[in-house]
C-alpha cells in the first residue's frame, strides 16, 4: 500500500481524535475511555506525522528557510523545553494532587469526609463489588494501581451520602 494512500487520512484521523479528547481531558469532561484513547492515539499520531513529513520532506525543508516558521518551530521548542521545569510553591494544588491524596486515605478518613461510618462506607463499596476493604484499607490499595478503577471507588464512596458530611460551624477551621 503506498505511503500516499494512507499516511495524511491517518494524520487527520488521528489529530481529530486527539484534538477532540484533548479538548474534553481540558475540560474535565471526558469520560469512558477518552483519556486511554488520547494517549495511544497520540503514539499512532506521530507515526502518521514521521509518514506525513517522509512523504512531504522536500516542502517540509523548505519551512526552516522562512523566518515566521523558524521562530514560530522555536516557539514550539521552547514551549516543551520549559514544560520540564518543576513546578512547586503555595497555589500549584491540581487535580492531580487531590486525586493522589484521597486514594492514598484510609476508607475510614474518607468516610469521615463524606458524613457516614466507615462501617457504611465499607458496605457501599462491597455493594460496588469492591471486596476487601477494612477500615483502615486504602483506596490505592483496593484498587491496585488500576487509576480507573481508583477514580470508580471515589465515585462510589461519595456517591454513598449525596447529602455529604455534617456541617458544623462552631468547629474551627483546621
Amino acid at each position: 500500500m503506498p505511503l500516499r494512500s494512507w499516511a495524511t487520512p491517518l494524520m487527520i484521523g488521528s489529530f481529530l481524535v486527539m484534538a477532540v479528547t484533548g479538548i474534553l481531558i481540558f475540560l474535565h469532561l471526558d469520560s469512558g475511555l477518552n483519556k486511554t484513547l488520547h494517549e495511544w492515539v497520540g503514539l499512532v499520531l506521530l507515526a502518521a506525522a514521521a509518514a506525513h513529513v517522509a512523504l512531504n520532506w522536500r516542502p517540509f525543508t523548505l519551512y526552516f528557510r522562512r523566518p515566521l516558521a523558524r521562530v514560530l518551530i522555536g516557539a514550539g521548542a521552547l514551549a516543551l523545553a520549559l514544560s520540564f521545569i518543576p513546578v512547586s510553591g503555595q497555589g500549584s494544588l491540581t487535580p492531580g494532587k487531590v486525586f493522589a491524596a484521597l486514594g492514598s486515605a484510609r476508607i475510614e478518613t474518607l468516610a469521615e469526609l463524606t458524613g457516614q461510618t466507615p462501617d457504611a462506607a465499607i458496605t457501599a463499596l462491597e455493594q460496588a463489588g469492591v471486596t476487601g476493604a477494612l477500615p483502615e484499607t486504602t483506596v490505592a490499595t483496593l484498587a491496585k494501581g488500576d487509576r480507573a478503577r481508583q477514580q470508580a471507588i471515589l465515585a462510589t464512596l461519595f456517591a454513598a451520602n449525596p447529602a455529604g458530611p455534617p456541617m458544623n460551624p462552631a468547629a474551627p477551621p483546621s
